[in-house]
């Protein structure tokens, strides 16, 4: 079954990752998912089956349409042989929403206060790289996900769920009751991120430019741990810092 919605007021996602997630959290949106002629293995089995429990519709389709499909990002290689029309307009997304989705321990990136959006758009690009499963931001005293994040995102901002939140100190918490482990990053930290254990559900917390984590936000962490500098630099862009962070997480896990 095909679901509403023209191409006129739809654009294009790729990437078993992208289109997994947005099937799980938001399968109205999607409405047709175009997969590579002839792909017979698990990953694509995986997502047919999906697609079929939410009545999306799959489509067996060229390799080169797909590549036209995925525009500006359109090699192979970045969209996987699979690309999803979705319906145009965010999502609100809530943290419920990704946490009971979750096929594997969770891997979140939470910003405290980040006010740049290109900063933003940077964070939502590595935290897709990485695999995390969300992007997670405070209402307030942070700068939303406006047009220039999402040009900055490069596609991110589709494939990573961009969760708001009244309280940040209060998530986190709801976080730890749901088993996350909350780790922030911090420059005067005791411990530094390759000396713990990141391979449990975990929400790795980043505070703003220059400003670091707020008081509030540092005291609520279940941990602090700092990156090594060995330079003269004090300190790191927050999607550099997220980057290195989060892909700690993934090796560590991909030895477990």
């Amino acid at each position: 079954m095909e679901r509403a919605g023209g191409v006129a007021d739809a654009h294009f996602i790729y990437g078993f990752h992208a289109i997994n997630a947005r099937l799980r959290q938001s399968a109205g949106s999607v409405q047709e998912i175009y997969l590579a002629a002839g792909r017979q293995d698990g990953r694509s089995r995986d997502l047919v089956k999906l697609a079929e429990a939410q009545s999306v519709r799959v489509i067996a389709t060229d390799p080169s349409r797909l590549d036209g499909m995925a525009g500006g990002h359109g090699k192979a290689a970045r969209h996987q042989g699979v690309v999803a029309r979705v319906s145009t307009g965010q999502r609100h997304v809530t943290l419920d929403d990704v946490l009971d989705t979750l096929a594997e321990p969770a891997l979140l990136l939470v910003l405290d206060g980040v006010k740049d959006p290109h900063n933003l758009g940077a964070c939502l690009r590595v935290a897709d790289a990485a695999g995390a499963h969300a992007v997670i931001a405070p209402k307030d005293r942070a700068v939303g996900l406006n047009a220039t994040a999402i040009k900055v995102a490069c596609g991110a901002a589709d494939s990573v769920p961009y969760v708001t939140v009244t309280n940040l100190a209060r998530s986190l918490r709801e976080m730890q009751e749901r088993g996350i482990s909350t780790v922030g990053a911090d420059a005067e930290a005791e411990k530094d991120i390759y000396g713990v254990d990141l391979k449990e559900p975990l929400a790795l917390v980043l505070g703003a430019e220059g400003d670091g984590l707020r008081r509030l936000t540092k005291e609520t962490c279940d941990a602090l741990v700092r990156i090594p500098m060995l330079g003269s630099v004090e300190s790191l862009n927050v999607s550099v810092a997220s980057g290195i962070c989060l892909f700690e997480a993934r090796r560590q896990r991909s030895l477990a």
